[in-house]
């Protein structure tokens, strides 16, 4: 897979498939910047911008788009929970659920 069919793979999971599916899904957040950043901290383990210069789909080496991605895969699938991920994401950034 090229880096180009990488990143067409991350655009579509992010601006679309999960979108779309967030409503239904009961899912936290529903905007696809939000989606990203869930799936890109929990990816790196921390606020990805600490590990990642942005724009970080450009930045980001293939493993962790590559993880990224899996873990959106995942949560469609109903093997990772989104809100969780959310909830991760969140406390990296200091922020509740709430905020």
């Amino acid at each position: 897979m090229t880096r180009s069919d990488l990143e067409n793979r991350w655009f579509a999971l992010t601006r679309d498939e999960m979108p779309s599916l967030a409503q239904d899904r009961g899912w936290p957040v529903h905007l696809d910047h939000c989606f990203q950043r869930i799936l890109l901290d929990n990816a790196v383990g921390t606020k990805w911008n600490e590990e990642i210069p942005a724009p970080a789909y450009r930045n980001a080496e293939d493993a962790v788009l590559e993880k990224a991605i899996a873990l959106g895969r995942a949560a469609i699938a109903g093997s990772e929970d989104l809100a969780e991920l959310n909830s991760n994401s969140l406390a990296w950034r200091g922020k509740s659920r709430a905020a």
